[in-house]
């Protein structure tokens, strides 16, 4: 983790020492391991030798019962054993009952001590019956006692030789080869880490340089940083270069392509704004034009003269609101929904009507004054009946309903037309959202909703054909919503 975090020039010097440190230490382990298993298996050749050289001499002196020469011959053998010197290493002539007959360390071996058969330092020695030729014994601590029979001519058992060879005798000595590794490890560091951070720095110049290059796209000019990248016939660095230098005029495309996009974009929002207030524009006028060619036909009634001009009035109103909204800082005081407005929505329909072959019925249920502004719900129920009838089909059928309580208005528009699921809708708003033209009306409606708190979707329980409901809160918009 620490050589991660380390500069690139950094790490490559160093990660080649580090490779070097543990290969010479992994090569010091093994040529240790090596040792100490070579060492132990000359050990036990030297034990052997010694077993072989005790029994041809301790026959004779056995069968003589001479103990003073086996004496004798025990401490001449018992020097050539490894570890003798130190008393970590000892031999015993035993009689034909596994008795010693003579050692050469009477106070651990003592003379006609029985030894086989018993447990001698730790171990259980076999009988003298089981002992019918040489016989290696090791312990779990990594001594061995090696026992052999004596044979007359006639393979008579005379007796036996015992030798026992201490664990710290075949321990390898670490002090002799830690030295030399420590020293050959030193001296691999010292020389290969100036070489390593020579070629690390000849490796990482031209990585850092294209590295330098990267970081300043797109604050300088592209034809200065080509310059800049390195030339190199290295072929993996090359293609790095010229990943770099493709990179670049990419990039440069793209700066243009997004200045062309950006200004395409302008001029899009620029129509999207204009194709909405057109269209909701275009929706209360069509009425307006009929009542006002109604008004010029009719005129000489003075209750029809007075109701077209309300309605002229009413319906220019909204226009004027509509545009008002896109000035910021434009505060216009609307009042509020009354049940004319919901008649003058139907009224400014009737063109639609009689050119689709529509029939359209309504129901009024308003048990509480309406609080809602109303050249946004005009916006809304308008935008919803023309889309209805646009969707009913020739002949078709249209329910509008208006309905208000003390807490909610609701305004919905049903139609046997197409079918159109709650997915449907989100779809379609979706786009409207964007720069499809059908039925814009529908997206102002959900954003609408959504301004002041209520909600636009489909009535999955009304059955066959589609009912879209609009509602939002019965308030004003600075009054607190009511305690739950």
């Amino acid at each position: 983790m620490l050589l991660s975090r380390l500069p690139y020039r950094v790490q490559i010097p160093l990660g080649l020492s580090l490779a070097v440190v543990i290969a010479a230490a992994l090569v010091t382990a093994v040529a240790a391991e090596i040792f100490a298993r070579t060492a132990r298996s000359d050990t036990l050749t030297t034990v052997d030798r010694a077993a072989r050289l005790l029994g041809a001499q301790a026959l004779p002196l056995l069968a003589a019962d001479d103990i003073w020469r086996v004496f004798a011959l025990l401490r001449n053998t018992a020097a050539f054993l490894p570890g003798a010197a130190t008393g970590q290493a000892r031999a015993a002539v035993l009689d034909s009952e596994g008795r010693v007959f003579a050692s050469s360390a009477p106070q651990l071996l003592q003379t006609a001590r029985s030894l086989l058969g018993q447990t001698v330092s730790g171990q259980l020695l076999p009988p003298t019956n089981a002992v019918t030729q040489r016989l290696r014994m090791d312990r779990p601590d990594g001594a061995i006692a090696l026992i052999e029979p004596l044979r007359s001519e006639d393979g008579q058992v005379l007796g036996y030789t015992y030798i026992e060879v201490d664990a710290p005798v075949f321990a390898a000595d670490w002090t002799a080869l830690t030295r030399p590794a420590l020293i050959g490890v030193g001296l691999a560091v010292f020389l290969l880490v100036p070489v390593g951070w020579w070629i690390g720095r000849r490796m990482t110049a031209p990585v850092l340089s294209v590295a330098r290059v990267i970081e300043r796209i797109g604050r300088l000019d592209p034809a200065e940083l080509r310059r800049e990248l390195p030339r190199t016939k290295d072929p993996e660095l090359g293609r790095i270069s010229a990943a770099v230098d493709q990179l670049i005029s990419e990039l440069q495309v793209r700066e243009q392509a997004e200045r062309r996009a950006l200004s395409a974009e302008r001029m899009a929002a620029v129509g999207r704004i204009t194709a909405a207030v057109a269209h909701e524009i275009n929706n209360p006028l069509g009425g307006l034009l009929t009542a006002m060619q109604t008004l010029s036909v009719h005129g000489g009634s003075e209750e029809t003269r007075k109701r077209t001009l309300d309605l002229l009035r009413r319906g220019l109103n909204q226009i004027q609101t509509t545009v008002a909204a896109l000035l910021p800082q434009a505060r216009i005081e609307d009042r509020a929904l009354e049940i004319d407005d919901f008649a003058d929505v139907v009224t400014l329909a009737h063109p639609d009507l009689a050119h689709r072959n529509v029939q359209l019925t309504t129901q009024v249920d308003v048990e509480s004054a309406m609080r809602v502004p109303s050249a946004v719900l005009r916006q809304v129920m308008l935008n919803m009946l023309l889309n209805g009838v646009s969707a009913a089909g020739e002949p078709g059928t249209v329910h509008a309903e208006l309905r208000a309580d003390a807490d909610r208005l609701v305004f919905s528009v049903a139609h046997a037309g197409r079918d159109l699921t709650q997915d449907g809708l989100d779809t379609i708003v979706a786009a409207e959202s964007g720069d499809d033209p059908r039925g814009f009306g529908l997206w102002v409606c959900r954003e609408i909703a959504t301004q002041y708190g209520g909600g636009f979707d489909v009535d999955s329980h009304h059955g066959k054909g589609t009912r879209l409901v609009f509602w939002m809160p019965n308030r004003e918009t600075h009054e607190e919503p009511a305690a739950d």
